[in-house]
């Protein structure tokens, strides 16, 4: 057995080359980060990383990739059960917000990558969610149509923003605590709670 092939239960070493890129390109940034830290990080030998990961550009793309993977599993199985579209939207942004508050890297990295190389950041998602972008438009627009949403509410653009709200909070989240003098502030509780009240503020023509 290889060494690039053991488990010690922790995930295969592919899996932790991917986790430790991640925590290190968002923390540092790509250009801050090198494959030689990333197998420091992992306890392996630099040519134990490149025999998954031939260069440091690939690692970032299959990292990435690895994000936008979930997403496209994840969306198909919220929004295709026979629900109304309040419920699916609901559950859409559970998983949004609950992906991104289950490792904070994950916000931090998209934020890294847009403000870095926004274009190849804009190609990738048009690429891999425009379809789903709309779809949760026509829900948004069918929500609409029944009175249940705003009217005055641009479907297109109400998604991108929950998006930046979502990863802007969950990424900046921890830094932004000493303005909330409030036993009860943590990052993952009261701004998460406040941003599903904003959400829904802006959206229903009643509160639910």
């Amino acid at each position: 057995m290889k060494e690039t092939d053991l488990d010690n239960g922790h995930g295969t070493v592919k899996e932790r080359i991917l986790k430790e890129a991640l925590y290190l390109f968002s923390e540092r940034g790509f250009e801050g980060t090198s494959l030689q830290s990333i197998a420091d990080a992992v306890g392996i030998q630099k040519p134990s990383l490149i025999y998954h990961f031939p260069s440091k550009e690939d690692l970032r793309r299959h990292v990435l990739e690895s994000l936008v993977a979930y997403w496209k599993n994840e969306l198909p199985r919220i929004l295709t059960p026979a629900d109304n579209s309040s419920d699916r939207l609901v559950s859409t942004m559970t998983s949004l917000i609950n992906f991104f508050v289950e490792d904070l890297n994950r916000a931090r990295l998209v934020v890294r990558e847009m403000l870095d190389r926004p274009e190849e950041t804009f190609a990738l998602l048009s690429e891999q969610f425009s379809p789903w972008t709309r779809l949760i438009g026509d829900y948004l627009r069918m929500g609409q149509q029944s009175g249940l949403y705003r009217k005055d509410v641009a479907p297109e653009l109400f998604i991108v923003q929950v998006l930046v709200m979502v990863i802007g909070t969950v990424a900046i989240g921890g830094a932004t605590s000493g303005l909330v003098s409030t036993e009860s502030y943590t990052p993952r509780g009261l701004l998460i709670k406040e941003l599903v009240r904003i959400v829904q503020a802006s959206l229903y023509t009643e509160q639910p």
